[in-house]
């Protein structure tokens, strides 16, 4: 995954505007900007994220590795199933899914 992806979440955390959690960000997606979902969740709780994030308008991005890896690339040692991001600027978000996309 890609460094810019990274580079966001290390500064959202460091700054406490970053979400961890599923339930979490489900409770916040109306303050959300972006929204990163792991593999590891299940396809009932996916549906229901990404439903929620439509309708507050909010961008997803689906992270290609599991919770565990996106905990890691949080700089973490536990698992993050899903994580959103309160204050990233539109063109970041738009150049971490272009990157994503790239892979």
């Amino acid at each position: 995954m890609g460094k810019l992806l990274e580079k966001a979440l290390k500064d959202a955390l460091s700054e406490n505007k970053c979400v961890l959690g599923e339930k979490q960000v489900l409770q916040s997606i109306k303050n959300a900007k972006l929204v990163v979902i792991s593999k590891s969740l299940s396809k009932e709780s996916l549906e229901k994220l990404e439903e929620s994030a439509k309708t507050q308008k909010v961008s997803t991005l689906q992270f290609d590795g599991t919770s565990v890896a996106l905990g890691k690339l949080c700089g973490l040692q536990f698992r993050v199933s899903t994580a959103s991001l309160t204050a990233i600027a539109e063109s970041n978000i738009k150049a971490i899914i272009k990157e994503s996309d790239a892979k």
